[in-house]
């Protein structure tokens, strides 16, 4: 019953679906062992994720990844949700901490999951917990993939 759906809805950056598809795979089938999920995972430019975060969260502009956890309304299911992840905020945040586009893009998908299995950042000790196992995945996903693969160049007009 294990269902994984990824939609690129900008066009910033191209983005290598089937890699993501690999990594998130390889995150939940052996890092994050997860038999039973149901995950969608969307790629959305700044003006989307900003909707959103009014809409949802109540909060003003865009932000790297929003969840939404639907595990209450899906027994079958150990991980059921969506994530919103804007590729303007990596590529932007991938300039703040020098690192890539790409590896800020699969951080963000790996917070979403983590979120989607319990894990809290709200307050400052559950966030330092919460930013060890994503900088522990992080590492362990970049060790198998090449990241940089995830993506092409800038398109025309970006």
């Amino acid at each position: 019953m294990n269902e994984l759906s990824l939609r690129n809805r900008q066009r910033l950056r191209a983005v290598h679906l089937p890699l993501l598809r690999r990594i998130v795979g390889t995150l939940l089938a052996e890092l994050l062992p997860t038999p039973r999920f149901e995950l969608g995972i969307f790629l959305v430019n700044a003006t989307e994720m900003a909707r959103l975060n009014q809409q949802f969260l109540q909060q003003a502009g865009p932000t790297d990844v929003i969840t939404f956890d639907y595990a209450d309304a899906s027994p079958d299911a150990q991980l059921h949700g969506d994530l919103f992840v804007c590729v303007e905020e990596a590529i932007r945040q991938a300039r703040q901490f020098r690192t890539t586009w790409q590896a800020e893009l699969v951080r963000y998908i790996v917070h979403g999951i983590l979120h989607l299995q319990g894990y809290d950042d709200a307050a400052p000790s559950r966030r330092r917990v919460m930013k060890r196992e994503e900088d522990r995945l992080l590492r362990r996903l970049a060790a198998r993939f090449r990241l940089s693969a995830l993506g092409g160049k800038a398109r025309v007009g970006a």
